[in-house]
């Protein structure tokens, strides 16, 4: 998480949170795309919600931790 995220940042986090956020970052960061990320992250959930932007849906989860999909592939 390092590399994404300030130490500072880090010790905020609740380890469920930190546990989590480190597994959407190793899925980004060998993605090619938002969109392909998204879609290996939410692929049970996406079955059942009637609208599958799982590119948003990662867009907003990363967005409410301070980062960008930018932020981690520059990584």
């Amino acid at each position: 998480l390092s590399s994404v995220l300030s130490a500072d940042a880090i010790a905020d986090l609740d380890l469920f949170d930190r546990l989590q956020l480190a597994g959407v970052v190793e899925v980004a960061k060998r993605s090619p795309s938002l969109s392909d990320a998204g879609r290996a992250l939410f692929a049970s959930s996406r079955a059942k919600r009637s609208s599958t932007n799982d590119a948003d849906r990662l867009r907003k989860y990363l967005a409410r931790l301070g980062l960008t999909w930018h932020n981690i592939r520059a990584q």
